[in-house]
């Protein structure tokens, strides 16, 4: 069996939790993108830089013994993607009582957040707490009608945690139309597994992050220069369709496997996910990344997701041509509260490093 260089576990899952407990809601990841960006550059050999939205790009250096060029950079430079960008929400509208309506930020129903903390930033930088609640969530006072009535854009609302009762007094908050809203993440590790809301995706920025530090510290480089891109935009559909160069041949992406009924895919192991809502991803790529796996004996499963899109779509969906696929860690209960178990943050990390070290 090969050998990939040691990870550093705890390394991984420390900054896992800081990033998850990072608020950021598609359009509001300032926050997140800096806290990334404070991790890679702690290793000096990466060339660090932002897109015009607000992505993170890395340059990592191949190993120019690799098929170097006249220039004695490597011929075939290569992409690694995963997004920092959640689920969330915004102010769409402040109720004459004070409480809030709400416009979703990605693919997910109310119920999935129905009774949840959340915070709303305001544009002068103050934080609000406050609830997702069903407005008639009483069922001391509205009884059964708590249990049928739809979750939907009307009927849920932000019950803030502040002396308010109309629009005026919320105005006078600071809260207004447009500001964003972060839903708690209520993380815990505990007994191996991971749970906690938005392991969509930064569960796979820790991977890659994790990779990159597992090579610093066994002095090996990627055997093509190799451009990690932190989207931004992915629940919005778009994060990855700008950053890359042109002259990129293949993009790896790191996004979660989803877990339930008719699926192959579990929380213990890593996916190659061969087709998703956009069609069947690069099929010579899916076969290298499986000879992979099979030569350095990393644990995986094979899955289709029927109602998933990723930011590997997104870079072809903007003409990109490259060879992609997706890879990543099982995941229970996506876009709704997350589990993942560290034996699968181990394998998707590893395969990452086994895809670097290939040529």
């Amino acid at each position: 069996m090969k050998k990939l260089p040691d990870l550093d576990i705890q390394y991984m899952l420390d900054f896992l939790t800081g990033l998850l407990e990072t608020p950021s809601p598609t359009g509001f990841t300032q926050a997140a993108i800096e806290y990334t960006e404070t991790a890679f550059r702690k290793f000096s050999f990466l060339e660090i830089s932002r897109t015009r939205k607000g992505g993170l790009v890395v340059i990592w250096p191949g190993d120019p013994s690799t098929s170097p060029s006249e220039t004695g950079q490597t011929d075939s430079p290569r992409g690694v993607t995963a997004h920092t960008d959640t689920l969330g929400a915004m102010v769409k509208e402040v109720k004459p009582n004070g409480r809030l309506k709400l416009t979703k930020i990605g693919g997910f129903p109310w119920n999935t957040v129905e009774g949840e903390g959340c915070t709303v930033f305001t544009r002068d930088g103050g934080q609000v707490r406050g609830s997702l609640l069903l407005k008639m969530a009483s069922v001391h006072v509205y009884g059964k009608k708590v249990g049928d009535t739809k979750r939907d854009d009307d009927n849920v609302e932000v019950r803030l945690d502040a002396l308010t009762t109309s629009v005026d007094e919320t105005r006078a908050l600071g809260i207004e139309v447009g500001d964003f809203v972060a839903f708690d993440p209520r993380v815990e590790l505990t007994n191996g597994f991971v749970r906690s809301r938005h392991l969509d995706d930064k569960a796979c920025v820790a991977n890659i992050l994790a990779a990159v530090k597992a090579f610093a510290d066994a002095g090996l480089k990627p055997a093509q220069t190799t451009i990690i891109l932190i989207s931004n935009y992915e629940e919005a559909g778009h994060g990855a369709s700008a950053g890359f160069p042109p002259d990129m041949t293949e993009l790896l992406t790191v996004d979660m496997a989803a877990v339930g009924d008719g699926q192959t895919s579990d929380e213990f192991h890593t996916t190659l996910c061969v087709k998703d809502s956009g069609g069947p991803y690069h099929h010579g790529l899916n076969q290298k990344l499986r000879n992979l796996a099979d030569q350095y004996e990393i644990p995986y499963k094979v899955d289709i997701y029927p109602y998933y899109g990723s930011d590997g779509e997104a870079f072809w969906r903007a003409g990109g041509d490259v060879a992609v696929s997706l890879i990543g860690p099982g995941v229970d209960a996506s876009h709704n509260y997350e589990r993942t178990h560290t034996d699968a943050l181990v394998a998707t990390t590893n395969w990452i490093m086994a895809y670097l070290l290939s040529e």
